[in-house]
């Protein structure tokens, strides 16, 4: 009973808190966004892959502390958001952007168990398991790396992931060169051809099927930076694999404000590592939000970083209701709150210039990526 009350509560989480009043419903809203474009691209020599991987950044640095930060100049921004893209055989490139407008329109102490404190009172996270919710939408979106991080599909053959499970603002880390991308998929028995036959008292088990990465792409606002000033906001990648997935993937969007989102309310998936090879879903509502940053006390662990933080709202020119990812889970964050230390799980906002970088990666057409 206890095992159909949890069900219960999952899939009515899973609608994303929908409005009960026919009369409104939480609506996607339109934004016309800049188009960045490569200006130039420098071949640079190759990386030594000697970083360690990071499964989550931790930073003392929060939202008063990004809010009282100066605004970043027009050349700053090109700085931040040209980018580098490494490629399988470790050969390495700079291109340098432009951006145009077409159209108006606390100290950092960790303590012992810090680990411990990302999760917030009763863990509220849930464990899918069964292919059923595996191998569906929007589940079936979150795939792990080989870094030990999680990503999700954004399109046919990409990949959105956190930057620091690729690069630690100083080296590509150990195994960034062979990245690979895992599927979770059913074991199939002996003779089974796929048929389930498992019983039904026991989770079905799981492997994971790999693609290789072909390149990746991180933003320059990440590798100059680090967690405790602009490094934070850029801690974003787009992974290329070499052949299509051919699952259903999610859109990105740009981020709404938190008090559009519904409920104010975010949703992810990710592999955490205290429970290993299980998907694990969660949501939770926003504490706190900067222009680039969400703060929010979602259960979490190291290995849920680069999961798509997404919500799910109402699409005016399309007549239907449409998930949409939002932000990048990063990590955890100790913050002084006046005075007082107080810790926060934290998302990276993707924000209209954020989705025309992003959105370029994917298509390589300005053109496709005027609406946010």
């Amino acid at each position: 009973m206890a095992g159909l009350s949890t069900l219960i509560l999952l899939l009515c989480a899973a609608k994303d808190a929908m409005p009960s009043s026919s009369h409104w419903k939480p609506t996607w809203p339109s934004y016309r966004v800049p188009v960045i474009l490569p200006q130039s691209t420098l071949n640079l020599d190759k990386p030594q892959f000697d970083a360690e991987a990071r499964l989550e950044v931790v930073s003392p640095c929060g939202p008063a502390c990004h809010k009282s930060s100066p605004l970043p100049t027009y050349e700053e921004v090109k700085n931040y958001l040209s980018y580098e893209t490494l490629y399988a055989n470790g050969s390495l490139t700079e291109t340098e952007v432009g951006i145009y407008i077409l159209s108006k329109g606390g100290d950092g102490s960790q303590g012992k168990s810090r680990t411990k404190r990302q999760i917030y009172g009763y863990d509220s996270r849930f464990s899918i398991f069964g292919k059923d919710f595996l191998l569906n939408y929007p589940f079936s979106t979150s795939v792990k790396l080989s870094t030990g991080c999680t990503g999700t599909l954004v399109a046919e053959k990409h990949v959105l992931t956190a930057a620091h499970c690729i690069h630690d603002g100083k080296s590509y880390v150990k195994g960034a060169q062979k990245l690979r991308v895992g599927f979770l998929k059913p074991k199939l028995k002996d003779g089974s051809k796929g048929a389930n036959i498992t019983n039904s008292a026991m989770p079905e088990k799981m492997k994971f099927q790999w693609i290789r990465v072909k390149r990746t792409h991180v933003p320059k606002g990440w590798i100059k930076g680090n967690a405790n000033d602009i490094g934070m906001d850029y801690d974003y990648a787009l992974l290329e694999l070499k052949k299509p997935h051919k699952r259903k993937f999610m859109k990105i969007g740009v981020s709404p404000p938190a008090r559009h989102l519904p409920g104010g309310r975010i949703h992810f998936s990710g592999y955490d590592n205290d429970r290993p090879g299980n998907l694990v879903y969660r949501f939770c509502d926003v504490k706190d939000e900067t222009y680039d940053l969400l703060y929010q006390q979602c259960d979490a662990q190291p290995g849920a970083s680069g999961s798509g933080v997404y919500v799910r709202m109402w699409k005016r020119q399309n007549h239907k209701w449409e998930r949409k990812i939002i932000g990048i889970f990063s990590g955890h964050q100790w913050v002084d709150m006046n005075g007082t230390p107080q810790d926060f799980n934290v998302a990276v906002r993707i924000t209209p210039l954020k989705y025309a970088q992003i959105c370029y990666w994917i298509k390589g057409n300005y053109l496709d990526c005027r609406e946010g």
